[in-house]
């Protein structure tokens, strides 16, 4: 709901909640703002802008299932995104504009399923592509690494947002680091989030019975995100990624859990999931917890 005026000018409330972890101060934050469907698309860059986060979402609720999304980075408007999926259903939740369960999200990479649960939720995402490997040594080198780090080249694939996916040895992840410009490909229509560096490690996932483990860094310097700490839709995409390089099941479900973020100061864990039959991905889930760190007020934008 609108929080009214002050000092003669329109005010909307907001909450800021952080994202696939288990504590306020870690994982990825999200600015999640109310009743602003009136607002122009200026205006809600606007808004986005001044909480200068990777997303802030601009939710508004049909009925007890389902709700409209726009997800703004603090540059432009994206069609999905991961963290700002889970974080604005768990909060809408939290607020009772929406049920516990299973949730329907229209945003503008069309409809994503959602369940919600009391700690966090899960959204299901739609395969898109995945392309064939290609030569990681320039993208190795524009975040510190060495050619001979890289294990079988790079890939770029999409749920919804495409992104660039570059496996190295488990030892070079952490030795990787943000780069002032990365020359990722553009792929297919979907838009390009930036780079993700990863290595799947020998041991299975902790507390994770047969779950694959996963140690990534994200990088976008091309959209003023220096390194962002949890990447709900790199982890989906990276599914379709294990799927063709036949590190997950050709058949069934392989889940993986992503630590991500303690590079950045903020560690965050995705749990995920990719469906597989007969050697295609057709479905692909990550989730993990919410945590509800203020709530405030801001101005609306001059019009």
């Amino acid at each position: 709901m609108a929080a009214g005026y002050r000092d003669g000018v329109a005010q909307l409330s907001y909450d800021v909640v952080d994202v696939f972890c288990d504590r306020p101060y870690a994982g990825n934050p999200l600015a999640v703002v109310h009743a602003a469907s009136d607002l122009s698309r200026p205006q809600l860059q606007a808004i986005a802008r001044e909480f200068n986060l990777s997303e802030t979402t601009f939710p508004a609720p049909r009925d007890a299932g389902s709700y409209d999304v726009r997800i703004f980075t603090p540059s432009y408007e994206i069609p999905f995104a991961g963290h700002p999926t889970v974080g604005t259903a768990w909060l809408l939740s939290r607020r009772g504009e929406l049920g516990a369960g299973a949730v329907v999200q229209h945003c503008g990479a069309g409809e994503v399923g959602v369940a919600v649960t009391a700690e966090g939720a899960e959204l299901t995402a739609q395969p898109r592509y995945v392309t064939d490997p290609a030569d990681g040594s320039a993208l190795a080198a524009g975040v510190g690494l060495a050619a001979d780090d890289v294990v079988g080249g790079s890939r770029v694939a999409s749920c919804g947002l495409g992104w660039t996916f570059l496996r190295v040895a488990p030892a070079a992840v952490a030795r990787s680091g943000p780069a002032a410009s990365l020359e990722v490909p553009e792929v297919g229509a979907d838009p390009m989030g930036g780079l993700c560096v990863y290595a799947v490690e020998s041991e299975p996932a902790p507390g994770a019975d047969r779950a694959l483990a996963v140690h990534s860094r994200v990088f976008c310097p091309e959209h003023g995100i220096v390194e962002d700490p949890a990447t709900g839709s790199a982890a989906v995409a990276l599914g379709l990624v294990l799927v063709a390089d036949g590190t997950a099941s050709a058949d069934g479900t392989t889940d993986y859990v992503i630590s991500q973020g303690a590079e950045a100061g903020r560690p965050s864990t995705l749990r995920a999931g990719v469906d597989v039959v007969d050697g295609a991905a057709v479905r692909v889930r990550v989730g993990g917890g919410v945590s509800h760190v203020a709530s405030g007020s801001i101005a609306v934008p001059p019009g």
